[in-house]
């Protein structure tokens, strides 16, 4: 089967380009025992890895029994920027993947523009996406619609069935194939390899493999 050349690359942020998710699961799971919610290490990662803000919340109140306010995470913000000051890395392999792709990137993430200009400035890598970084916030609808990564490619240029998207979690592939294009699934990170597998998807365990697996296609 032959496929269109990839003139694209669409990279998510959280757990493919920074190491966050490992940080992000740890206070969340903190956090929610707080509120009253306790869940397992395996259901954080299955509800939680690469969900939006909005998804998050209402998983968490069906767990508590109860509405949550508007900005109910607020008092909590400082835990997650102290945690991430201290640890947050870059994946390994991903600048030399970013410094060796023959191709135009971008980003497009689930989490707030605020938060992606400070998880990319902490590990450095702020400079190679200035003026391609795309948020959830930015569309009706995150991940796993397929709204925020048409909104990606439709800014760049390039249509769908030409893009090729990098992702990490079963809410973001979900939203690649929703929106004609090609997934990526990077199980190097704390999604199952069988989670990310599918149609139109090649998973892969070492971010270094990638440059070989897009010129290769699928």
């Amino acid at each position: 089967m032959t496929h269109e050349p990839v003139e694209l690359v669409i990279f998510d942020c959280d757990g493919v380009l920074v190491d966050s998710e490992r940080i992000y699961c740890r206070v969340d799971r903190e956090v929610f025992a707080t509120l009253g919610a306790e869940f397992t290490e395996a259901e954080m990662v299955e509800h939680f890895v690469g969900s939006s803000h909005e998804l998050l919340t209402s998983i968490l109140e069906e767990r508590i029994g109860r509405p949550l306010e508007p900005g109910w995470g607020a008092p909590f913000r400082q835990r997650y920027e102290d945690a991430l000051d201290a640890e947050l890395t870059a994946v390994e392999g991903v600048t030399d993947v970013l410094d060796a792709l023959p191709l135009p990137y971008c980003l497009a993430s689930n989490g707030s523009h605020a938060s992606i200009r400070k998880n990319l400035t902490r590990t450095g890598l702020l400079d190679r996406f200035e003026g391609r970084m795309f948020s959830a916030r930015d569309v009706s609808r995150g991940k796993p619609a397929p709204d925020l990564f048409l909104h990606a490619a439709a800014t760049m240029g390039v249509p769908p069935k030409r893009c090729a998207v990098v992702e990490d979690s079963p809410y973001g592939i979900q939203a690649a194939r929703a929106a004609g294009m090609r997934a990526f699934g990077y199980c190097g990170g704390l999604s199952l390899a069988e989670r990310l597998a599918g149609p139109r998807t090649v998973v892969f365990e070492h971010m270094r493999e990638l440059p070989g697996l897009l010129g290769t296609g699928l």
